[in-house]
């Protein structure tokens, strides 16, 4: 699930020089790691499970395609010095056209297997927030932080720290229910990804 938690869809503020500041002028402020939190969630660990299965049929399809284009490509190279001009050519043709279903099937493939990595972490991505919002209000915070891949932290004082209180609440909470796979448009993901596969040389 990097992909997803990488580009930072708990949508938290970074901490930027001046937070302190803040502090100091009567603003409360604390932070969060949202990797430890994600990690930690209840349902997290089910729902990697549940997409690392899932994409296993995606993954083999895409392989067995791959294969396929690998063969081409080797009888292509086998045979090159016995085939005639119009031959080599309806080759190459034909390896062209394959490679190109090949690269439009992968999309597919690609964009369903973001779009069910986002279906089954929005629930608990929504109970995130959820329970950041409560905390914040419960403590009197106008700020909370996510330190998680704040290039600016250097240090940090541990007692504003509030991740173990954020995956404690979460853990008090109904579990979040996975949302059933649809067959919508996604952007292209990380996680299922085709390997290019280069045409035979004439």
């Amino acid at each position: 699930m990097r992909s997803i938690l990488s580009r930072g869809v708990l949508a938290l503020a970074i901490l930027l020089p001046g937070a302190a500041h803040a502090q100091a002028g009567g603003q409360k402020v604390a932070y969060v790691n949202s990797q430890l939190i994600l990690q930690g969630a209840p349902g997290a660990t089910e729902a990697q499970a549940t997409f690392q299965k899932e994409m296993e049929g995606l993954q083999a399809k895409l392989k067995t395609m791959q294969d396929s284009l690998t063969k081409l490509e080797q009888a292509f190279s086998r045979d090159a010095d016995t085939l005639s001009s119009a031959s080599r050519e309806a080759r190459v043709k034909s390896f062209t056209e394959k490679r190109q279903t090949f690269e439009e099937e992968a999309a597919k493939l690609n964009q369903q297997a973001e779009q069910r990595q986002f279906e089954l972490m929005q629930p608990i991505m929504d109970q995130v927030r959820t329970a950041l919002d409560d905390i914040r209000l419960e403590g009197g915070y106008s700020f909370i932080f996510d330190v998680s891949n704040s290039q600016f932290i250097v240090a940090a004082d541990k007692n504003l720290d509030l991740t173990e209180r954020v995956i404690a609440k979460l853990r008090t909470m109904p579990k979040a229910a996975a949302k059933p796979p649809t067959t919508g448009p996604a952007a292209r993901p990380s996680g299922v990804q085709a390997r290019p596969t280069r045409p035979p040389t004439r």
